[in-house]
């Protein structure tokens, strides 16, 4: 006569449920394996989605710029500190010192240029700059914000870091 599930003995169908410890083990170790492989292209996703917002801060910056030298009827200068420890940031100035405005972009990101200044001037023209924002996770995509002497703003992947 076979015995059923039921008749078993409460000691017997303790040891038939649940895991072994090497079955945790084993998928522990799968799971490690895993994240190790995956979590390098986390970190380059996000470096690269920082450069991006960090691009599209310094657009709206200079195009912000660019409608109040029209509004006012002035030259408004656009300045940024790459700032190590702190978030960086963009300031927006009227020719009469004046703060128009102020931008923050993160810490982790840098902007490169020759200039740390650009003006935009009420006949609509501005200093020709091609700014290259780039992360300090080198594997990440560098872009490049230009602006030409008609005060024409584009942004583009590219640019070397």
């Amino acid at each position: 006569m076979r015995a059923s599930k039921n008749n078993l003995s409460p000691t017997i169908k303790m040891r038939n449920s649940g895991f072994t410890l090497i079955e945790l083990m084993v998928t522990i170790a799968v799971l490690a394996i895993i994240v190790s492989i995956a979590a390098p292209s986390i970190s380059t996703q996000l470096a690269n989605q920082r450069v991006k917002a960090t691009t599209a801060t310094l657009v709206s910056a200079l195009k912000e710029a660019k409608a109040e030298s029209l509004i006012r009827r002035q030259s408004i200068t656009v300045a940024y500190n790459n700032n190590t420890t702190n978030t960086g940031t963009i300031r927006i100035t009227a020719a009469n010192s004046n703060q128009v405005a102020t931008y923050h972009y993160d810490a982790k990101s840098t902007i490169k240029v020759g200039s740390t200044s650009i003006a935009f001037s009420p006949n609509k023209t501005a200093d020709a700059t091609i700014y290259t924002i780039c992360d300090i996770n080198t594997a990440a995509n560098g872009r490049q914000v230009a602006v030409t002497d008609v005060a024409l703003i584009s942004s583009s992947a590219g640019g070397t870091c």
